[in-house]
């Protein structure tokens, strides 16, 4: 049974390590003290999908911040170019996001702060730069519309520069956690 578990596992990890990314948003974390990490699989040269966590430290009384205290981001990114260097791109995504907002109370002028959990249904348009010796940035804007509750804010924005975590994943072969974890677990 472990040969069995274990093999499962090393196919699973050739396969999760076909082409990816891990990325951080350096502008979020140097500007609004909010981190957001994306990681990106490439289905082919030109598609791929991803998921992105946002996560707000900026305190509610900053003047400048986002209005999300966190927000999940699945997507399916587009390249619109196959050029090794520049390659533009288009997004939609779907952010699974909360936080807070005043509200007026009915029928008083007094307000209270109300939390909301929505779903906002967006588009993006960016760029991706990829330098020969590997290093990666990539610069995106977007917007998309809270569409389940009133509570929430209508807009949510997608304001992103990224570079990739230590090195660009797409062309190399690195472990899989899952591989590793099966191997520690079933070794023997």
């Amino acid at each position: 049974m472990k040969k069995i578990l274990f093999t499962l596992s090393l196919l699973l990890a050739f396969y999760a390590n076909a082409q990816q990314e891990v990325k951080v948003d350096i502008a979020d974390a140097l500007v609004m003290k909010s981190l957001e990490i994306s990681y990106e699989y490439y289905i082919s040269d030109q598609s791929s999908v991803g998921i992105s966590a946002l996560f707000n430290f900026e305190k509610e009384s900053s003047d400048f911040r986002y209005n999300e205290e966190q927000m999940i981001s699945p997507y399916f990114r587009h390249y619109f170019t196959a050029n090794r260097n520049w390659n533009h791109f288009g997004e939609i995504f779907l952010g699974i996001n909360t936080g807070s907002k005043r509200v007026n109370q009915e029928g008083t002028d007094t307000s209270v702060k109300k939390d909301y959990t929505d779903g906002a249904l967006g588009v993006a348009v960016g760029s991706k730069y990829v330098s020969n010796g590997g290093f990666v940035v990539g610069v995106y804007a977007g917007v998309g519309r809270n569409m389940f509750t009133t509570d929430s804010y209508a807009v949510v924005p997608r304001l992103v520069l990224t570079w990739v975590l230590d090195f660009n994943l797409k062309n190399v072969e690195t472990p899989s956690p899952l591989l590793f974890l099966f191997s520690v677990l079933f070794r023997g």
